[in-house]
């Protein structure tokens, strides 16, 4: 009886009211909406005629369907599809590269036999704080490490989160047992034995949430371009988007590329349809991969925050 009673009084804290229950859910629809509307917006611009923009401004639902946009994207195949070839490189490489380095330096600190764990975990704490600023920055990518106008400024400065070092050293700390390491080493494995063969196969979750961070990153980065960048052949497909969204000449520079005189390019470019349509295709690959990571984001990024 008193284990009734004890699980009736539990049941009553978790139980919410209808009223609440509906608020709850409006709240939640609000939200979907806020994030699915603009989306729609956007593809709604980008499938409507130039003309019809001028004329009446933006509306959610295109009132002609016309794939002007696409069609003049498909044009310029030289220049989007080298963009998107840069895109797809430094999000794969730099996605690998800063899951490997990010879960090493996680797996270190958070280690209790390491000796140098407390002061290391202040130096990845530290830049959450304090952010070293941009001239510094700057300088260190551009004159100290000469990796300006180099595909690798596009990787290397983004490869590392000190935000993730901290989310994979909860997960590691929180979730391997310390039992597992000392047997593996009692048999003799080294530390990187260890990482790879026993600690990563059974970390899917947070290799899972910091590349899904890191993609994202990578993959909606376009700062990184404006800075360093002054090659348009290494140009992302973000990169050129901004530029789309800045200066409606950026598809005219590269005009001797695809054999169109400037003048006629800027005359018949769909200045607002393009930008949105090229919006989409930056969207549209991250929106297809997020559901087939989405159970291990969740879960990786709920144990990572249990705590610091």
């Amino acid at each position: 009886m008193a284990a009734k009673t004890y699980e009736s009084g539990l049941e009553k804290f978790n139980r919410t009211s209808t009223g609440v229950n509906i608020l709850i859910n409006l709240i939640f629809i609000l939200v979907a909406l806020a994030c699915v509307i603009p989306v729609i917006v956007v593809l709604s611009i980008s499938l409507t005629h130039e003309s019809y923009i001028r004329e009446t401004g933006y509306s959610i639902l295109p009132p002609i369907l016309s794939l002007e946009a696409y069609g003049f994207i498909a044009k310029q195949g030289t220049i989007i599809l080298r963009a998107l070839g840069v895109s797809v490189f430094v999000t794969a490489v730099g996605t690998a590269i800063g899951v490997l380095l990010t879960t090493s330096m996680g797996y270190v600190i958070s280690r209790p036999t390491y000796r140098h764990k407390n002061f290391l975990t202040w130096i990845v704490f530290i830049p959450m704080i304090f952010n070293g600023g941009l001239v510094s920055s700057y300088f260190i990518n551009s004159n100290l490490l000469g990796l300006k106008d180099s595909i690798w400024v596009l990787i290397l400065p983004l490869a590392v989160s000190s935000f993730n070092v901290i989310i994979c050293k909860t997960f590691f700390r929180s979730t391997i047992p310390d039992g597992l390491i000392e047997s593996a080493e009692i048999d003799g494995a080294s530390q990187f034995r260890i990482f790879f063969s026993i600690i990563l196969p059974i970390s899917l979750p947070v290799l899972a949430t910091i590349g899904l961070f890191l993609c994202f990153n990578y993959w909606n980065d376009w700062f990184q371009s404006m800075l360093y960048i002054d090659n348009p052949n290494l140009y992302s497909l973000q990169a050129l988007l901004n530029n789309l969204m800045t200066n409606a000449d950026a598809l005219a520079r590269n005009a001797s590329t695809i054999g169109v005189s400037a003048a006629e390019l800027v005359a018949t470019m769909p200045k607002e349809s393009a930008r949105m349509a090229v919006a989409i295709l930056i969207v549209l690959p991250v929106a297809c991969a997020y559901p087939f990571f989405q159970r291990y984001f969740i879960s990786g990024l709920t144990v990572g925050a249990v705590k610091g």
